[in-house]
């Protein structure tokens, strides 16, 4: 009677061990990221249950309290339409200007990278070093902006100080700190559209508005659609250039440049109100969540080749 052969241990194939290298390095970053991300998440809203300061040990359980209180808040009111214009006026702003200078530098060849580059400087700079900046730029008493308008024969503005203007103002310097960011994304998609498209556009008689419609616009869809979610991301959370461009009044004149982030700094380290200042947190992530998945149903495409 012949011997059992001893069982063979199954083999895994190539594909099953690549799966799993794939997610046993894909679980380090994930969990950095519930750690970082999606536990402080939970962490605020559990706290926005609670009415506290400093202490743990004197943490009052209050339920739905503060989210009760924040809809009889006018000030928090008023941060909430505010970060709302912020994203209507800067976010659009910036994709159209982004793909404007992008156009422009990809139609050259000579000193593009030079170009980029100086456009890209602003972005990389602090945020509070460009708001320093812009503050003594925009002084109605020695701003060099207004002087420059009083050689226009044009009247001084009060930028920062009106708060009719004070938004906007703010909008514009983001803006333009942001806008190199916007144009090395779309500038690299316009390198990665194959030119034989073009080409054969051309052949069959189109135009440049044409190309621009039906093969440029399609094309860069996917980088629209990062620039304006990661572009609103950034206008909902926005906190150091409103604090630095009027720092002698933080939000102000009025509360005309108040954000949620600069509301929720002051309810948490000026008034000692953490409970409120977390409840707060909580509606800015739902925000974001909500208009991002808004914007990922809405914006994306599928293009057809």
């Amino acid at each position: 009677m012949r011997p059992a052969s001893p069982t063979r241990p199954r083999r895994v194939s190539l594909a099953t061990r690549e799966a799993l290298w794939a997610l046993a390095f894909l679980a380090i970053p994930l969990a950095f990221f519930l750690f970082i991300r999606i536990w402080p998440a939970f962490q605020a809203l559990w706290l926005s249950l609670f009415n506290w300061h400093a202490d743990p040990g004197q943490r009052v359980f209050v339920g739905s309290l503060h989210y009760q209180e924040m809809l009889q808040d006018p000030r928090l009111g008023q941060a909430l339409r505010n970060t709302v214009l912020y994203t209507l006026l800067g976010v659009p702003t910036q994709l159209v200007l982004g793909l404007l200078v992008a156009l422009l530098l990809n139609a050259i060849t000579r000193w593009r990278d030079v170009f980029r580059a100086i456009y890209f400087a602003p972005y990389v700079t602090p945020a509070a070093a460009v708001a320093w900046v812009f503050s003594w730029m925009l002084s109605p008493n020695f701003g060099i902006v207004n002087e420059i308008l009083g050689w226009l024969g044009l009247p001084a503005q009060p930028f920062l100080t009106s708060p009719t203007q004070a938004l906007a103002t703010v909008t514009l310097v983001v803006v333009w700190q942001n806008l190199g960011f916007q144009v090395v994304l779309f500038l690299a998609g316009l390198q990665n559209i194959p030119r034989d498209y073009y080409e054969a556009a051309r052949i069959d008689g189109a135009s440049s508005w044409q190309l621009f419609r039906h093969i440029t616009l399609p094309l860069l869809n996917p980088v629209m659609v990062f620039s304006a979610v990661i572009g609103t991301i950034g206008f909902l959370q926005l906190f150091t250039q409103v604090v630095n461009l009027n720092f002698n009044d933080q939000g102000g004149p009025l509360g005309s440049t108040m954000t949620l982030a600069l509301y929720i700094y002051q309810q948490a380290f000026l008034r000692l109100n953490l409970g409120y200042a977390a409840a707060i947190t909580v509606l800015l992530f739902v925000l974001i969540l909500v208009i991002t998945l808004l914007q990922l149903r809405l914006l994306s495409r599928r293009v057809e080749y």
